[in-house]
Parts: structure tokens; sequence; C-alpha cells
């Protein structure tokens, strides 16, 4: 089994290389690679020195961009599971085992790793978790499949995830619109709890209003995604 662990980064020079220390501690099976997403800092040079393999992208393209630049890497290498974690260290290492369990033995194609499928000490501002229980509720509705945690990038993906993602991926909000993609094209979605480390420094910039808004523009963005054209086979990855 060939695992890729996807890293998108930006500007994490001060924790990129805790993290992929961490995985290679977690996985030692597993390679590593960085998606360097235009950073300014030196995030390309320390993850090399850590022992990661770098992408580095030639200019800032988004979340959405990174990762599907990990996912062509995964496919086009013949990689089993990818899977994301956060260059910010938000995503601990030692949970990797709970996604790959989940692909590996199971019929789940795409597993999400929730930080609220059990209770547990992870703690969001209100307007926060008020905006991510509207998501969950409107993707779990239009997935059919109990949904709690759409905005967590912890993610695991086997080859036909992979095909999917390499070809096609939200670039707008892609933590939300990834998961009604993959079940608008027939993958298997499945949750796993796991726990995430809180923020160690700032403060979230989302307020009521910005949380409101954001959640119209995200669930305008995946109603017009889930009534939309699909792909051709022509336009997919073979």
């Amino acid at each position: 089994m060939r695992v890729l662990a996807i890293v998108p980064a930006l500007n994490e020079e001060a924790t990129v290389a805790g993290v992929i220390h961490d995985v290679l501690a977690a996985c030692p099976a597993a390679d590593v690679l960085v998606v360097d997403d235009g950073s300014a800092d030196r995030t390309s040079h320390v993850a090399r020195a850590a022992g990661a393999r770098v992408v580095r992208l030639p200019f800032n393209l988004g979340i959405g961009g990174a990762v599907q630049t990990g996912y062509r890497v995964a496919w086009e290498e013949g990689y089993d599971v990818a899977i994301q974690v956060d260059g910010d260290g938000q995503h601990p290492a030692d949970q990797m085992h709970r996604l790959l369990d989940a692909i590996i033995d199971g019929p789940a194609n795409y597993v999400i790793g929730s930080r609220f499928a059990e209770p547990g000490d992870y703690r969001a501002t209100r307007a926060r978790r008020g905006g991510m229980l509207v998501l969950s509720w409107c993707v779990s509705r239009i997935t059919r499949r109990r949904i709690t945690d759409t905005t967590s990038g912890f993610r695991a993906a086997d080859r036909r995830a992979m095909m999917l993602f390499a070809a096609h991926y939200p670039h707008d909000y892609p933590e939300v619109e990834a998961i009604v993609m993959a079940a608008r094209e027939g993958l298997r979605v499945e949750e796993v709890p796991v726990t995430m480390r809180q923020r160690s420094s700032g403060a979230s910039s989302i307020t009521p209003l910005r949380s409101g808004y954001y959640m119209l523009k995200v669930l305008i963005a995946i109603g017009v995604l889930w009534i939309g054209r699909r792909p051709r086979p022509e336009e997919a990855i073979a």
C-alpha cells in the first residue's frame, strides 16, 4: 500500500518541518509531498531539509489549486491512498491511521477526519460553529450521508477519489464542495472521529456577519455544483 501525504503550505516555514517529522514518525512508509503555494518565506527550503519532496507553484493558486496539484501527483505516480494534512500543524499525524483504516478496511472512497463526530475538546467561535452546523445540515441532506465537519481539511482518498480530484477539484470553497462532488460522482464518503489542535496564536477573522456571508456563498456554490454539468469522460484523467 503506497501512501502519499499531501501537505499544502503557504508561508509555513515555522511549522512545516514539525508536520513532516510527525507524519514520517506516525507513518514511516508514507511519502510526504509539500505543495508550496507560492510562499514568500523559506517554506520550500525547510520542507526539503526535513525530508519531504516539494512542488513549488510559481504563484499562489489557493488551497484548491495546491491540493489538486497533490492529487495529480498521487494519481499519476500510482499511489493507493492520498492523505491531506495541513501545513500549519493543526492535524496531529498520529490520527492518520484512522483515515487510512477507513479506506483499507471499509468501503469508503473518501474519508473526512471530523472534529465533531464525537464529543471532544475542539472549540470554535459561536459564529463559525453556527455556520458549520448549517453547512453540515445542508451537505448531509444533499449527499444523504451524515456529515458533521464539512470544513475539515484532514482527509484521505483512494484511487477512485484521486482520479476525480486530479482531474476536477473545486477552487472556491474546496472542503465543502469536494464532499458534494464526490457524492455526486457516486463515491462513498465517510467520516471518522479525530482530534485536532487548537489555533496556537492569533484570532479568527470570521465575525457573525462574515460567517453568514461566507455560508450564503458556499450554499450557492454547492447548489450550482450539484445540479451543474458533469464532466464528460474524455475530460477525466485516464
